[in-house]
């Protein structure tokens, strides 16, 4: 981590650069190694910076393109940053600022346990795929509905103010919640389209699943076991 805090400023994109300079290609999509045999391509701070850079201009055009196809009326101009926080967790997300255009945002701590270019285009194109397919707006739908009904089972059995206000919260959650590992799945398939047309090699990228924790199957979880993402990836990569 301490490597990355010296080249923070390499490291900082947004959609609208034009400076980038981008001097390595994409990583070869030859044979699939097994996890445990994917080699760090990805050593030194500069190597890293160049592949994200090289991802960055590569997969952006795709997923606008992609946005536009696929939608109407959305903002598809995305901007790109990295949380330069110290001591963040290994994470990637994205969000929306005030004028809906939307945000794809890469912790450090993610990029520097990246260890190709392929797995940074991967979750780039996954998290892209999250704002073509609306998931935001369908999750805070999902979110009110559940809070509605929850608090009119509430007020049907006889509860007080407080207690609808509690049942409202809890419905929201379990609301939001109720298909979120669809949503995963869906941005992981989009994603590997984004992400092949982008030129890299989804399913090496999706080697990342194999190095971080594995949630499951839970009821009311976030996210689908990743042996059903890689999966889905391989799927959806085959039919490409």
């Amino acid at each position: 981590m301490i490597r990355w805090m010296a080249g923070l400023a390499v490291l900082t994109f947004v959609a609208a650069c034009d400076d980038v300079v981008v001097s390595s290609a994409p990583t070869s999509t030859g044979p699939l190694p097994a996890a445990r045999d994917v080699p760090d391509e990805l050593r030194t701070l500069d190597q890293t910076g160049r592949a994200f850079a090289t991802v960055v201009t590569r997969v952006e055009q795709v997923a606008e393109s992609e946005c536009r196809a696929r939608t109407t009326g959305v903002n598809c101009d995305f901007r790109i940053m990295v949380d330069d926080r110290p001591n963040q967790p290994a994470n990637a997300f994205q969000t929306l600022d005030e004028n809906q255009r939307p945000i794809l945002v890469f912790t450090l701590s993610l990029l520097d346990e990246a260890r190709n270019a392929d797995e940074i285009a991967f979750v780039m194109g996954h998290e892209a795929a999250h704002h073509v397919l609306g998931h935001i707006s369908r999750q805070k739908q999902n979110a009110a509905a559940g809070a509605v009904i929850f608090g009119g089972l509430a007020q049907i059995t006889g509860g007080n103010t407080t207690a609808i206000e509690s049942a409202q919260r809890i419905g929201a959650q379990v609301g939001a919640r109720s298909y979120s590992k669809d949503f995963e799945l869906e941005a992981d398939a989009l994603g590997t389209i984004i992400t092949a047309r982008a030129g890299y090699n989804p399913v090496r990228g999706a080697e990342f699943f194999n190095r971080i924790p594995d949630p499951g199957d839970r009821f009311l979880g976030t996210h689908p076991p990743n042996a059903q993402r890689i999966e889905t990836v391989r799927r959806t990569a085959a039919g490409l």
